[in-house]
């Protein structure tokens, strides 16, 4: 006998059943924000579907899984948890591509670069809330500098050694622009720069 297919009427039936079952938890009391969790729901079940599809060999399958995953946290994220809701995306986009990296190494070590920024990026979203705004350029520029040495060093790409140091003393001039940070970095700076003079001019011979 013929193999027969998922009768689509099945699916919708149950899809109904579904939606019906969550309404009438929520008249009842036992379960608050109907839309949220169905939706939540169907964004998690595609990203669970891709994800599949990823495990079993199509490697580009981890990206739409890991952004629709990421969406149905972010739609279940209780309210108190809302401030991280950039972060959880950007975080879930950022583990695709560093799943897609360390799948096959020395193929797709472009994917460090997306895995990094936008790990940075995620980092940034909530940084402010703990280190002050103006922290968070520097922070910024450092994630991405690190992101480049990473590429140097795992992916054996010599050339990405200039834009980590590059990003790298941009983040350290950020830092050193930050407020009472800068009076305290360049009065040190000052004191050892004169004392380093003084040094060498008490050592130096006499010409008399």
């Amino acid at each position: 006998m013929p193999k027969r297919g998922v009768d689509p009427a099945i699916i919708g039936g149950l899809v109904l059943i579904l939606v019906g079952a969550l309404y009438l938890l929520e008249t009842m009391g036992f379960l608050d924000n109907v839309g949220d969790v169905f939706w939540g729901g169907i964004f998690l079940a595609g990203g669970v579907l891709f994800l599949f599809a990823f495990f079993s060999g199509s490697w580009w399958a981890v990206i739409p899984g890991c952004a629709l995953a990421g969406i149905g946290v972010l739609i279940l994220l209780p309210d108190s948890l809302e401030f991280f809701g950039g972060a959880v995306f950007l975080g879930a986009i950022a583990l695709a591509f560093w799943l897609v990296f360390l799948t096959a190494p020395r193929e797709r070590w472009w994917a460090i670069i997306p895995a990094g920024v936008l790990t940075t990026l995620a980092v940034v979203t909530f940084a402010p809330e703990f280190v002050g705004g103006l922290a968070t350029g520097s922070i910024f520029f450092f994630g991405l500098a690190l992101t480049f040495l990473l590429v140097a060093l795992l992916a054996k790409m010599s050339w990405a050694y200039y834009p980590a140091a590059a990003l790298a003393f941009v983040g350290l001039l950020t830092m050193f622009a930050l407020g009472d940070i800068a009076n305290y970095v360049w009065a040190v700076a000052l004191i050892s720069g004169g004392g380093y003079l003084v040094y060498r001019a008490l050592r130096r011979p006499s010409t008399m």
